[in-house]
C-alpha cells in the first residue's frame, strides 16, 4: 500500500508541479509521477533537516517544501528530456 500511496502523491505533485511551471511541458505522464515522487523525497528530505517533518495537525511546511522540490525536480527533468530528445534526432 505505500507504494500505491507514493504513486499517488506523485502523480498529484508532478501535475500541480507541471501547473506552475509556465510553459508546455514535455515529459510523459509517467516520468512527472516519478519526477513527482523525487520531489516529495527531497522535500521530505528538507523537512527533515529543517526539523519541521512532524508537526501537530496538517504539516503544510513539509508538503510545501514537497511541491517545492517537485517544481525543481520536474523542471530541470523536462529541460534534460528535452535536450536527450533533441540530441537522438540528431544523431538518428
Amino acid at each position: 500500500m505505500t507504494w500505491l500511496w507514493a504513486i499517488i502523491v506523485g502523480l498529484v505533485l508532478g501535475l500541480i508541479a507541471k501547473a506552475i511551471i509556465p510553459g508546455k511541458q514535455q515529459i510523459p505522464l509517467w516520468l512527472t509521477v516519478i519526477f513527482g515522487m523525487l520531489g516529495s523525497v527531497l522535500g521530505n528530505w528538507a523537512a527533515t533537516g529543517l526539523g519541521v517533518n512532524e508537526t501537530r495537525g496538517i504539516d503544510w511546511i513539509r508538503h510545501l517544501l514537497q511541491l517545492a522540490g517537485a517544481v525543481l525536480v520536474v523542471a530541470i527533468g523536462d529541460r534534460l528530456w528535452v535536450s536527450m530528445r533533441s540530441r537522438r534526432k540528431h544523431v538518428a
